[in-house]
């Protein structure tokens, strides 16, 4: 009741032409994006708007002086002008994507020229202009995202992190799969198009030369157990789904035993001191619970997916998020932030 009506009072001081504005930047129909604007808007938050980064091509979408004739401004998916200067929150979720207006470009060099041109005006037009809140700041996004780093921060917090290895070199790999037991594999950073899971690697004696040496995987130890921890932290507050499967990688069977989880006092401390450390003010975190119940730190996904859990384990996510956004909350301290 009482969350309710500080809610109330705060929506009431952030109603148009009484404050600032709300701005997510993302790809075309994303589902997040569109169901959290829509959850704002039917509390009778009008100002929130998204800006498709994979549209800017093709249009006047955005405009930025260096001497201040008119304010910077960003065309919305809507098609309204939004002055950077009013935005007072902006949620950084889907940042690089190829123009639709290229598709059908003449050269391969046009359409990188035009990619690059369009998602970097965008990029520097709000890290020029925009001076509110970021969820998350582009540079710590960016940097949490590397597997690597966030692993050697993740570790340095206490957790117990999978032995990794990443190389080229199948040498490398046979004595990493001895030494650890059971190895698997995924990719560093991957690409677009269709997902691509973990996956054990048996008996890399089989596998080519060659095929390790086209780029570089990451190699980490299989952690025992069947109980996976998907943990939604949106500022200070963390949602939890418990999933269990006994399949290498949850994601393919949405169909498996899921449930509401309790985060405990202490784990909770720790996640937040390594999103603290990332300078991430909210993560989707995957955790993998040993037999004897040790939370293993498998990875953060600094924007990950998170509303596919609302009807599954019935947390209400969209409203929990919506009220991240509304709310000083969101304003958590971070130790990584942009300088």
């Amino acid at each position: 009741m009482l969350h309710d009506l500080v809610l109330g009072r705060l929506l009431r001081r952030l109603r148009p032409g009484q404050a600032g504005v709300i701005l997510t930047v993302s790809v075309q129909d994303d589902f997040h994006a569109l169901a959290i604007q829509q959850a704002a808007r039917t509390r009778g938050y009008r100002d929130f708007h998204i800006v498709e980064c994979d549209r800017i091509s093709g249009r006047q979408s955005l405009s930025w002086r260096s001497h201040g004739d008119s304010p910077p401004t960003v065309l919305t998916s809507e098609g309204i002008a939004i002055p950077v200067g009013e935005v007072s929150v902006l949620w950084w979720r889907r940042v690089k994507a190829d123009q639709q207006a290229t598709r059908h470009a003449a050269t391969e060099h046009e359409r990188n020229l035009v990619n690059n041109d369009c998602c970097g005006a965008l990029a520097g037009t709000l890290a020029a202009a925009f001076h509110g809140r970021w969820i998350s700041p582009p540079d710590a996004t960016s940097r949490a995202a590397d597997k690597l780093y966030q692993l050697a921060v993740a570790k340095e917090a206490g957790f117990r992190v999978p032995r990794t290895l990443v190389s080229q070199s199948r040498g490398d790999v046979v004595a990493f799969a001895q030494q650890v037991g059971r190895a698997v594999v995924k990719p560093v950073i991957g690409a677009y198009g269709p997902f691509m899971f973990t996956q054990f690697i048996e008996d890399p004696m089989t596998i080519p030369v060659p095929s390790f040496e086209v780029c570089p995987a990451v190699y980490q130890e299989y952690i025992e157990g069947h109980r996976h921890v998907r943990l939604n932290c949106f500022g200070e507050r963390m949602y939890a789904a418990l999933l269990e499967t006994d399949s290498l990688d949850w994601r393919p069977d949405l169909k498996i035993p899921m449930s509401k989880w309790n985060v405990p006092e202490d784990l909770a401390r720790r996640v937040t001191s390594v999103l603290r450390r990332l300078g991430l003010r909210m993560g989707i975190v995957d955790l993998k619970l040993t037999p004897d119940g040790e939370p293993v730190w498998l990875e953060v996904n600094p924007q990950g997916q998170f509303l596919f859990l609302e009807p599954l384990v019935g947390e209400p996510l969209t409203d929990h998020f919506v009220d991240f956004l509304l709310s000083p909350a969101g304003d958590v301290p971070i130790d990584a932030e942009v300088r």
